[in-house]
């Protein structure tokens, strides 16, 4: 959609300098702008900001005499607001596709997309505005909120339940058995998965990302939480409000982490850990199971420990190349005092 800089400056709530009647209709880096483009400049970047082309700069102070700017105290969540509504795609038609399998008793909202493919069973819910795009599969009884978001080829099992503008990428599988197996002599013997899966409102789950749905219990995701792709969410596990959890990661079996989390790359959690409000886990941190971290800890490496000693003992084996050789001219040496004497 188009707006002008005024209209930019109004939304962010920021103080505009220079035209604001430019019009602008897409979002582009410092680099690549163009006249119709609306970008932003962190402090670390306003010397390049007289250079550019673009039509408006969000930026966090200075002046800049020959550009059109908005001030305003965060640049990087203020472009962010701004370019939701800039690169909002024009309204499509919602309607339910010929091809969609929908059975009888599927309560469906107003304003609702079923694409094409899709199957939604007996006894589920769709709410208003909600789309649902082709190829996805909705299980028995599940709910899905107002104007959320499903995107090609995802799978919902029955049973989960599902807030309000919750956005489920492609390839993702909500509900699907957690692995728990009881091992007996002939064997292992399934542990029931009767549990269900609640995936509360504002929630983002990336690409062929999957939650497991409880065993006994629930598996919840709390509000504003955000998953990468490719996020392995085990049984009876409880994700705290507006945790972000970045790509590979792996979440054992009845953890709690708790809200805003901060949680790397290929992380893993071992099953029952405890992770209070405010955690950070860096990449590739491994944190044992049963582990309690304390709030607002920052934790690094396997085992996962706070980062000052990670740093530590990093720094130790790093040396221990230059103390191997020290350890051998002194090895040298002695032999060589013991053959003199």
């Amino acid at each position: 959609m188009e707006m002008n800089v005024s209209q930019i400056a109004e939304l962010v709530g920021g103080k505009l300098y220079g035209n604001g009647a430019i019009v602008l209709n897409s979002v582009a880096n410092l680099t690549t702008a163009g006249p119709n483009d609306l970008t932003y400049a962190e402090e670390k970047f306003h010397a390049r900001v007289p250079e550019t082309r673009a039509g408006c700069v969000i930026v966090g102070a200075g002046s800049f005499p020959d550009q059109t700017v908005v001030v305003v105290r965060n640049p990087k969540l203020a472009f962010a607001r701004a370019a939701n509504l800039l690169l909002k795609p024009p309204e499509e038609p919602r309607e339910v596709h010929s091809t969609a399998i929908i059975a009888e008793d599927v309560a469906i909202g107003k304003n609702v997309k079923v694409g094409a493919g899709a199957v939604i069973e007996p006894g589920a819910s769709i709410a208003d505005g909600t789309i649902i795009e082709a190829g996805c599969y909705v299980g028995r009884r599940s709910r899905i909120g107002q104007d959320c978001t499903i995107y090609p080829n995802v799978v919902i099992y029955a049973d989960a339940a599902i807030g309000n503008r919750v956005i489920i990428h492609s390839g993702c599988v909500i509900g699907a058995d957690g692995f728990g197996f009881v091992r007996s002599s002939s064997g292992y013997v399934k542990f029931p998965q009767a549990g269900w899966v609640i995936i509360e409102d504002d929630v983002e789950i990336g690409a062929n990302t999957c939650v497991d749905r409880g065993s006994l219990e629930v598996t919840i995701i709390r509000r504003g939480v955000k998953l990468d792709n490719l996020v392995q969410v085990a049984h009876n596990v409880e994700i705290g409000e507006d945790t972000v959890i970045a790509a590979q990661t792996g979440i054992s079996g009845s953890c709690t982490i708790g809200a805003q989390s901060i949680i790397g790359g290929q992380v893993g959690i071992g099953e029952h850990a405890r992770l209070n409000p405010g955690t950070v886990l860096g990449g590739q941190a491994g944190v044992l199971n049963s582990k309690h971290v304390k709030t607002r800890e920052v934790l690094w490496g396997t085992p996962a420990r706070p980062l000052k000693e990670f740093l530590t003992q990093e720094a130790y084996v790093a040396r221990l190349p230059a103390m191997h050789e020290e350890l051998q001219k002194l090895r040298l040496e002695l032999e060589a005092l013991k053959k003199s004497q």
